[in-house]
């Protein structure tokens, strides 16, 4: 019998719009909801500069409505829970984006996002809006074989892409130079997660699959899809031994490299656990002799209540860090 989790809604077919309204009222001096549903920076770039726009299914709060603002995002379409947006929405998105410099429409790879996208670029076209670009970005290491990295997934690690791609387009760069860095910075990026638990689905309440309770999944999708295997709940330290080498040996990352790390709390982990995991992920850096610039840790990217984290690396040269270091403004996300 599936088991039913307690949600703090007001009726099912309002939770989207119940949220964005409640996000927008929150923090009216960063972004703007508007009446077709879409998450705008309150204070719109500089005419000349290249738009940013990004779609997703809604549920991984504050990914992505928390990553637009001054510096990130200028559109993000949000969908419906787990839904990606349609093509006329993310066509509205683009439009709401145009400065004069063109739009770079982010993809995060997912079957959905990827076909609706494309869709959308086709009535862009119809319609002579121009010049917009997509650029497709994906990062999860377990979801398709080193070699077929167009065929992977699209999880936390994008965080890298989307804030660094968010300050170079403010630099007034060109839509061709923005999609050859965002692509760059996908390139150099590698992400592999864990579940300890399931979660539930806002809409019905039931939890999205069965987890026991000695046991974890390396390689969980961020909508529970199936990873590289379940083993047994181990330490914080020996769960790091785990995922980390996969990583390092994927890319490669090599010795001299420096890196930026990603700890995401997929929804329910606790900041303590967090900062454990963080600890043998610096001193297994070390022992590699890979420099360690900066980390995020925190929720960027949730599945509700999962129990989880996703571990992300980023190498980076000295223009990526003064992107990384550069000013930002969004709701989550302010400096960095």
């Amino acid at each position: 019998m599936a088991v039913r989790k307690k949600k703090l809604i007001n009726q099912r077919q309002t939770i989207l719009r119940d949220m964005l309204a409640g996000f927008a009222s929150a923090y009216p001096d960063v972004v703007r909801l508007t009446d077709d549903g879409l998450i705008v920076r309150a204070r719109p770039k500089s005419a000349g500069k290249v738009g940013l726009v990004i779609g997703n299914g809604s549920g991984h709060e504050p990914a992505m409505i928390g990553l637009v603002g001054e510096g990130l995002f200028d559109v993000n379409v949000p969908g419906e829970i787990f839904t990606a947006p349609g093509p006329e929405r993310i066509v509205a998105g683009i439009k709401a984006a145009d400065y004069g410099a063109g739009v770079l429409l982010c993809v995060s790879h997912h079957a959905g996002d990827l076909m609706n996208a494309e869709i959308a670029l086709e009535l862009c076209q119809a319609e002579g809006i121009e010049p917009v670009e997509m650029v497709v970005l994906y990062d999860d290491i377990s979801s398709a074989p080193k070699g077929n990295e167009p065929e992977r997934r699209g999880t936390a690690g994008l965080f890298f892409v989307w804030k660094m791609l968010g300050a170079y387009a403010e630099t007034g760069a060109s839509l061709a130079d923005c999609k050859r860095m965002a692509e760059a910075i996908r390139d150099n990026t590698r992400t592999l997660a864990l579940a300890l638990t399931s979660c539930a689905s806002p809409i019905t309440g039931e939890t999205m699959f069965e987890m026991p309770d000695d046991e974890m999944e390396i390689g969980m999708g961020v909508h529970g899809e199936v990873g590289i295997g379940r083993h047994k709940v181990v330490s914080a330290d020996e769960t790091i031994d785990l995922m980390l080498p996969r990583l390092l040996e994927d890319l490669p990352f090599n010795t001299g490299d420096e890196v930026l790390v990603l700890l995401n709390n997929s929804g329910s982990m606790t900041l303590m656990e967090l900062y454990i995991l963080h600890r043998r992920v610096a001193e297994r850096l070390a022992q590699a002799g890979i420099r360690h610039y900066k980390s995020w840790i925190g929720p960027y990217a949730t599945t509700q209540e999962m129990a989880g984290f996703a571990l992300s690396l980023c190498r980076v040269n000295a223009r990526m860090k003064y992107l990384w270091d550069a000013p930002a403004n969004g709701a989550f996300l302010k400096g960095v």
